[in-house]
């Protein structure tokens, strides 16, 4: 995550994809919430009363929920913007960690509600690992049947915003957007966004969306720049991407990832582990790019589309293989340290690094200029400056002065036995 917000804006191909496609970018929250599903699958077993269970699941929800709109809702501006506090009437209220709350209490429930019909004696194999844990399969049913009803059958009506943006030229002016359709998913005239329109409101909605460096508002795409003197009105509107329709379908990402934690569990054999686990991964990733390079349902991270589930959790089951052949198979752990350091303090990092809290910090000590800081002069003289390139100076510095750095920091902090847990 950190290289891709960081990076991401001098390399179109790592950041979002405007709207159809998928980039590096786009794979960060499904991989977010499939480990999340195969942390449930690990921790909850080892609370065996139930409401208790349920205790510590809640709490840790209204935690995630909390930390999600301080961070995401505005009341921060780190790294850049030296200025706190937010406007209640245009608080974001959804936001990464809001999303992993829901799909964590979601499957959490399910996993430890489901408890009693979970035939956790007898002896699994590939198939009967699916009858075991139906509940989960059910919910997940439930869950895309009615995501893809509300997607494909919800009636769109035109619709009206007021820019808000203070920077923008069109700032105050009122825009109509014209749909009148059903079952559309082009970006001015879908149901996420509509189902976000009525119950978050407009002004509660993400303010930039990436749907503003598509072909259609800038000549700059994939890049940000400057809209088209033509641009359709819509590019100037919030888009909600991660809000409630989407996160919604995004509870799927959740259950393949407690289906992965299941088979490490019952499945002691590594070849039958990384058999069920390939196999599954594979076919996800067929079925994706079926449904989108056949136009049935094109891939889309904004609106969460099945395709786009498919396709993501696919790439994680087959990486999330390769890491535990290399690492419990081969034993090649050492070469990883830093990613499981940042894993073992992965809150932490998220708040410093991904949400610009200490960068933020740093600003905030500057000579004359708020350009001026530690923090732009290595930046400017040590990658940039050495190889006289902004794009490559940029990304090598989030590799080494962010990711490699927040690593030796997590490494430190794991020595002395000091986490960031919720």
């Amino acid at each position: 995550m950190i290289l891709v917000d960081d990076a991401g804006g001098d390399w179109p191909m790592i950041g979002h994809a405007p709207w159809y496609g998928c980039n590096l970018a786009d794979f960060v929250m499904p991989f977010f919430l499939f480990i999340v599903g195969m942390a449930i699958a690990l921790a909850l077993k080892r609370i065996p009363n139930q409401l208790m269970a349920i205790e510590k699941v809640t709490l840790r929800t209204l935690k995630l929920l909390f930390w999600g709109l301080l961070l995401q809702g505005g009341y921060s501006h780190a790294p850049d913007k030296l200025t706190y506090g937010v406007d209640m009437r245009k608080i974001r209220l959804c936001g990464i960690l809001q999303r992993i709350a829901l799909a964590y209490l979601v499957v959490a429930l399910v996993e430890v509600l489901s408890r009693k019909t979970q035939a956790c004696d007898e002896p699994f194999n590939h198939f009967s690992i699916f009858k075991s844990y139906f509940w989960n399969w059910l919910v997940g049913a439930c869950i895309l049947i009615v995501y893809s009803a509300l997607l494909y059958g919800t009636y769109i009506p035109d619709w009206q915003f007021t820019v808000t943006d203070s920077d923008s030229v069109h700032y105050g002016r009122n825009f109509t957007v014209a749909c009148g359709v059903r079952g559309s998913l082009d970006p001015p005239c879908n149901a996420v966004g509509y189902i976000d329109r009525k119950v978050l409101g407009i002004r509660h909605m993400y303010a930039h969306p990436a749907w503003r460096r598509s072909e259609a508002c800038t000549e700059n795409s994939p890049y940000a720049g400057p809209f088209r003197d033509n641009a359709p009105s819509w590019c100037f509107a919030p888009f909600e991407p991660e809000g409630i329709l989407s996160s919604i379908s995004a509870i799927l990402s959740s259950i393949i990832g407690v289906h992965f934690g299941h088979v490490l569990i019952h499945f002691q054999d590594h070849s039958a582990r990384l058999k069920q686990w390939v196999t599954m991964g594979f076919t996800l990733l067929i079925l994706g790019l079926v449904l989108h390079f056949t136009h049935a349902i094109p891939l889309n991270k904004q609106l969460y589309t099945f395709s786009y589930v498919c396709v993501t959790l696919g790439a994680a089951a087959l990486v999330f293989s390769v890491f535990y052949a290399l690492v419990d198979i081969w034993g090649l752990r050492y070469l990883f340290l830093p990613l499981e350091w940042i894993g073992m303090n992965a809150m932490l990092v998220y708040v410093m690094a991904a949400a610009g809290i200490f960068a933020g910090f740093i600003n905030g000590w500057y000579y004359e200029d708020p350009h001026n800081t530690l923090i732009y002069w290595i930046k400017k003289h040590l990658f940039i400056g050495v190889w006289h390139s902004k794009k490559v100076g940029i990304l090598l510095y989030v590799i080494f002065a962010e990711i490699l750095f927040w690593g030796l920091i997590s490494g430190i902090l794991h020595r002395f036995g000091l986490y960031w847990k919720l």
